[in-house]
């Protein structure tokens, strides 16, 4: 009999950039597939993939479980129609309703994955600090039900939330990331030009936005010659988001560009010679993945999650966190030394080959499905 896994996650565009791929891997391996989430852009990638698509009216900035009432509703209608053997929640609301909605219904195999713990984590502002304790309360309560599976990009998360009693350690798994296609992001001589630094991300500040741009102004009072693009959307449904006004005001400024959102990352990589990303927490951010496959340096910060994926001095820079002056000498050893950049870009290469290619990430996730599945009788 075939099995079916459900994954709930709050946004489409993040479920096709982070686990289409997975979910692809489980349908040829024999799983139905159903995928519940809010449509916007990519539904048609979901179902021309062959997944079922069931669109839910989620709001994230939500934090009133009274507005989220009918969505809640909904989330358990298709949980009792769906019957999933295998839940697979994606952040923490998904996680905090999913769980509740599979112990109400019995359904016992559950993964729970905190991505990258969210604003309520990695901002400092008064909201997120009264945030914290609840969603830390939330996941104390939720996030490794009995027999359930804790899947974490990064060492330092999965130590945490084992320290604080949310997660049992003999059932969490550490997975880095989404996982890289390394056939598609492939290392490309450097382009003709000033040298373009390159910062692929949500605009939120918390990916360091405003440090990206001090940076740039250091640089550019300093003469150091570069570009300095900026690649990705607004996030209205993050409070750390920056508008598309004020985006759109920088271009020109510095040297900075905003090309705002692409969907085809490799051949803008092809047009980047560093690649810069001075967030402040991380889960495994798969834009610097996605550099160091495609054999450019990086500078970014000693964050949770970044750390990961640069080996300071190595293949990039760690500079501290929130701070410009750092990060444009980081960025300026880069930009001056052409046979720095070379070296570091070939260091990062040979990592993602040993560490994050998708077909690694793809077999220790289909190997937590296998643990957490029901036995037929």
């Amino acid at each position: 009999m075939t099995k079916k896994i459900l994954f709930f996650i709050s946004e489409d565009w993040f479920f096709c950039s982070h686990f289409l791929e997975r979910a692809v891997a489980a349908r040829d391996a024999g799983y139905e597939v159903v995928v519940v989430t809010r449509e916007k852009n990519h539904g048609d990638y979901i179902r021309n993939a062959g997944l079922k698509l069931i669109p839910v009216d989620f709001e994230r900035r939500s934090i009133n479980p009274l507005r989220d009432l009918s969505m809640l509703q909904s989330v358990y209608n298709i949980y009792a129609q769906e019957r999933p053997d295998i839940v697979h929640h994606i952040a923490a609301k998904p996680i905090f309703y999913g769980t509740l909605i599979a112990r109400m219904l019995g359904i016992a195999s559950v993964v729970n994955a905190p991505v990258g713990m969210g604003y309520a984590f990695s901002s400092s502002d008064t909201k997120a600090r009264l945030l914290r304790p609840l969603i830390k309360l939330a996941y104390r309560l939720l996030l490794n039900p009995k027999g359930s599976r804790v899947i974490f990009e990064n060492a330092h998360d999965l130590n945490y939330f084992v320290i604080a009693g949310a997660a049992r350690k003999m059932d969490t798994l550490l997975i880095r990331g989404a996982g890289i296609n390394l056939a598609e992001f492939e290392p490309h001589p450097e382009p003709a030009g000033v040298p373009v630094v390159m910062l692929i991300a949500r605009m939120l500040r918390d990916k360091g936005i405003m440090e990206f741009l001090g940076a740039a102004e250091l640089l550019h009072e300093s003469g150091v010659d570069a570009r300095f693009i900026l690649v990705g959307s607004p996030d209205p449904g993050n409070p750390a988001s920056i508008s598309a006004e004020i985006l759109q005001s920088w271009n020109g400024k510095s040297g900075v560009e905003w090309w705002g959102w692409r969907d085809d990352v490799a051949d803008v990589l092809r047009q980047a010679h560093i690649v810069c990303l001075p967030s402040y927490r991380e889960g495994l951010p798969k834009s610097l993945l996605e550099a160091a496959a495609a054999g450019l340096p990086i500078v970014t910060t000693d964050a949770i999650g970044c750390r990961d994926v640069v080996e300071d001095g190595v293949n990039g820079y760690l500079v501290p966190i929130k701070e410009s002056a750092p990060l444009a000498a980081a960025l300026e050893k880069l930009i001056v030394n052409r046979n720095l950049r070379c070296a570091m870009g070939q260091k990062g290469r040979l990592r993602a080959e040993a560490e994050f290619s998708s077909q690694r990430v793809i077999a220790e996730t289909l190997a937590v499905y296998a643990q957490v599945q029901p036995r037929s009788p």
